[in-house]
C-alpha cells in the first residue's frame, strides 16, 4: 500500500449545493455547516415511501411525514430554501425490490449501500446536476479529498468510531467530484454534534438516530420478507445432511446466524450451531459448529472503484460490514471479478454482502460477494 500524493480537503470556491436532509441531526448539521462555509445551499427531503407513516416507530425509519417536517423546520432555521422530492417509485424498484430478490436468492444484501449508489448519488445527483447544482451534501461521516492532479478520492472519516465510508464505497470518481460530506473531518462525539445542533437552534438536536432498515419500520425483517415472499416450509440440515429441524422460509436466515434456529435436536458436542449455508433451490438451511464458518477467501462481482481501478494483485485491508473491523488481504481483479484472500480466516461472511477494500484510509472500491472459500467442507454459494 502506498501513500497518496498531497491533497486538499475542501472545495476551493463556493458551490451551489443540494443538501439531502433526512430529518435527522447529522444531515441538518451538515447542511448548516455547508451554508456557513459560504456555499449556496438548498435543502431537499427525499420522500422514499409511497405510504409514509404519520409518526416514526421508536427510533427507526427516516422517510416519514414527521421526518419531512423536521427537515423543513431545520431548513427554516438555517435560512435555506427547502423542497420535498418524491423518489418513492425509484426507491421501491432499486432498493426495496432488490432487497427482497437478494434474500429470495439466499443472499444477504445491504440496502443502505444500494440506496447510496442508486438513489442519493445516482437519481438525486443526476437531477441536481441537471438543475445546475455543483454538489450533493449529506450527513455521512467520510471525507472526499482532491489530489494535486484534480482527481478525487474517498477516505475514512477523521473519527473512526463514526466512519461511514463502507456504505459509500460504491461511489465512482465522477460521483465523488460532486459529493460534499461536511461532517467527515469532525473529531467529536455524537453528543457534541447534538450540542452543535442545539447551539444552532435546530430542534432535531435531541431526536433519536434512525437505525436498522428504514423501510422496515418495526425492525422485523423476517416478517417483512414473509409478507412479500410467503411461507415455504423446508428442512434444516446438519453438515452430514441429516434433518435437525424445519423452517418457514430459507430467506429468513443469514450466514452466521445463531439465534432463532428452532432446532429441536442438540448438537452431539452440546455446543451452539450456526447457519453455514442457505440453499433457495431446495429450500434448505445447513447448520454446524462455529469453526465451519471460517472463510479463507471470497469472489466478488460488480466491482465499483472510487477512482482508477487497481492493476494486478495488491495488498489491502478489507471491511465486510458497516461497523466491522478491517482485516489484511491480498486482492486481485480477474476477468472482471474481485478475488480476495484473507491473511487470517474470518467468520460471518455471506454472499450478497459488500466487501470494501482500503489502502490506508483511502477507499479503493466495493464489490458484492458472490461466493466464499472455506477451510471446511460446506460451500457457501
Amino acid at each position: 500500500m502506498t501513500e497518496t500524493s498531497p491533497r486538499t480537503e475542501n472545495p476551493p470556491r463556493p458551490l451551489r449545493v443540494l443538501a439531502a436532509m433526512s430529518g435527522g441531526v447529522d444531515s441538518a448539521v451538515a447542511a448548516a455547516r455547508a451554508a456557513e462555509a459560504g456555499h449556496d445551499v438548498t435543502g431537499v427531503h427525499l420522500a422514499l415511501s409511497a405510504n409514509p407513516q404519520s409518526f416514526r416507530t421508536g427510533a427507526r425509519g427516516c422517510c416519514t411525514i414527521e421526518d419531512s417536517r423536521d427537515a423543513r423546520r431545520a431548513a427554516d432555521v438555517i435560512g435555506i430554501p427547502f423542497y420535498v422530492w418524491d423518489l418513492a417509485e425509484r426507491f421501491r424498484e432499486d432498493v426495496v425490490e432488490d432487497f427482497v430478490a437478494e434474500y429470495e436468492a439466499g443472499r444477504t444484501p445491504n440496502p443502505c449501500l444500494r440506496c447510496n449508489e442508486k438513489i442519493k448519488f445516482a437519481a438525486l445527483l443526476d437531477k441536481a446536476l441537471a438543475l445546475g447544482f455543483d454538489a450533493v451534501c449529506t450527513g455521512h461521516y467520510a471525507t472526499v479529498v482532491t489530489r494535486e492532479d484534480g482527481s478525487r478520492e474517498l477516505h475514512r472519516a477523521s473519527d473512526m468510531a463514526k466512519d461511514q465510508s463502507y456504505v459509500l464505497g460504491v461511489l465512482d470518481e465522477r460521483q465523488l467530484a460532486h459529493a460534499l460530506f461536511p461532517l467527515g473531518d469532525t473529531l467529536t462525539t455524537k453528543d457534541e454534534i447534538r450540542a452543535e445542533a442545539e447551539r444552532r437552534g435546530l430542534a432535531v438536536a435531541k431526536k433519536p438516530d434512525s437505525h436498522d432498515i428504514c423501510f422496515i419500520a418495526d425492525g422485523d425483517t423476517r416478517g417483512f420478507l414473509a409478507g412479500r415472499l410467503g411461507t415455504a416450509e423446508g428442512d434444516i440440515l446438519d453438515e452430514a445432511g441429516q434433518k435437525v429441524g424445519t423452517h418457514e422460509g430459507a430467506y429468513g436466515y443469514t450466514i452466521g446466524q445463531r439465534k432463532g434456529l428452532r432446532i429441536g435436536t442438540p448438537a452431539p458436542d452440546g455446543k451452539p450451531r450456526y447457519v453455514l449455508d442457505i440453499s433457495p433451490v431446495d429450500n434448505t438451511v445447513t447448520v454446524g459448529p462455529a469453526g465451519a464458518l471460517d472463510v479463507t477467501g471470497l469472489t466478488a462481482v460488480r466491482p465499483r472503484w472510487c477512482g482508477t481501478p487497481p492493476a494486478g494483485g495488491g495488498r489491502y485491508t478489507a471491511q465486510l460490514r458497516a461497523h466491522g473491523e478491517e482485516t489484511p488481504v491480498t486482492a486481485e481483479v480477474r476477468d472482471g471479478e474481485l478475488s480476495v484472500d484473507f491473511d487470517e480466516p474470518v467468520r460471518g461472511v455471506a454472499p450478497g454482502q459488500a466487501v470494501v477494500l482500503y489502502d490506508g484510509s483511502r477507499v479503493v472500491g466495493s464489490a458484492t460477494i458472490a461466493a466464499t472459500r472455506r477451510a471446511g467442507a460446506v460451500p457457501a454459494a
